[in-house]
């Protein structure tokens, strides 16, 4: 196991942006660097304890998703070699968590799909009976599964602030009618089919999200991540039960500490002790290994 990389230093391309995990650096006009870093958010604030192995562990499970689910929507993928755009002296920076992506619109939103009741959807659906102001049958209970997927889409947030929901019609003004249904259709069409594969390796994906951009045709792609810990809520199917709130492969073990520590939520955030962050990517191992069938590739 590796120590864990906070930040990059690549010198031989240009930072575009960094992000809560990923560092993005510019490789041409049509191309650009992608590297998951061991960051680690909760809450909307990245921590200062890192994850060991996590920006492999997201970078390769989402890889196998682009290729697994490639058949539905396009990816931002070009299958350029990480390794082969920095220099020499840098890629160990890239090994196993990097990838080159192509240059797209992306589009203002998060698209996210709900197949259970969990989490900020259980408590609208106590108060109102609905999910994201959807109308949802009566008598329903906690994580148990929705009728069909939900379209649920949210804004998307700066670094430091905070997503919030929005309506399909808000996304309408946004990118228009045409271009809402068709995210739609490829997030709930995406969604479906890795929650129905999932399900064989036992693990049952509750909810997630993908970004989405379109190319300089105005082509859909599918882009940033999909499927990993960072992005879903992961739940073992063996231990679920309709009721209660299942435990989960995603950061929820860090989410509950932070939540039992006092911490208020804002910047800055508390270290994790040793114990919860080498929990936390045992965590992500177990579902990466689980769902990809692989091995970790690292550096």
């Amino acid at each position: 196991m590796s120590q864990p990389l906070l930040k990059t230093t690549i010198k031989s391309l240009p930072l575009i942006h960094q992000g809560k995990v990923r560092d993005i650096y510019d490789i041409d006009a049509n191309t650009m660097l992608l590297i998951s870093t061991d960051r680690l958010s909760a809450f909307d604030v990245i921590l200062p304890t890192g994850i060991e192995n996590k920006g492999a562990m997201l970078t390769q499970m989402a890889n196998f998703w682009f290729e697994k689910l490639g058949h539905i929507v396009p990816n931002h993928l070009t299958g350029i070699a990480p390794e082969s755009v920095v220099a020499a002296d840098e890629v160990e920076q890239v090994k196993g968590r990097a990838v080159v992506v192509k240059k797209l619109k992306a589009l203002p939103l998060e698209a996210i799909v709900r197949g259970y009741l969990v989490g900020s959807g259980w408590k609208e659906y106590q108060a109102k009976g609905t999910l994201c102001d959807i109308a949802l049958p009566k008598g329903l209970q906690l994580a148990q599964q929705l009728p069909d997927p939900l379209f649920t889409p949210s804004s998307k947030a700066a670094v430091g602030e905070h997503d919030e929901n929005i309506s399909v019609a808000q996304v309408e003004a946004l990118i228009g009618k045409d271009m809402t249904a068709q995210v739609a259709k490829a997030a709930i069409a995406l969604y479906s089919e890795a929650a129905k594969y999932a399900l064989t390796k036992g693990i049952i994906i509750a909810d997630t999200k993908f970004e989405f951009g379109l190319d300089d045709k105005g082509v859909l792609h599918v882009m940033d991540e999909v499927l990993t810990p960072d992005s879903s809520r992961f739940w073992p199917a063996e231990s679920y039960q309709i009721g209660g709130n299942p435990p989960s492969y995603d950061k929820q073990y860090v989410r509950d500490w932070l939540e039992s520590c006092g911490w208020n939520k804002k910047p800055p955030a508390p270290a994790l002790p040793a114990d919860v962050a080498a929990r936390t990517s045992a965590k992500y191992m177990e579902a990466f290994e689980k769902l990809t069938g692989r091995k970790l590739l690292t550096s």
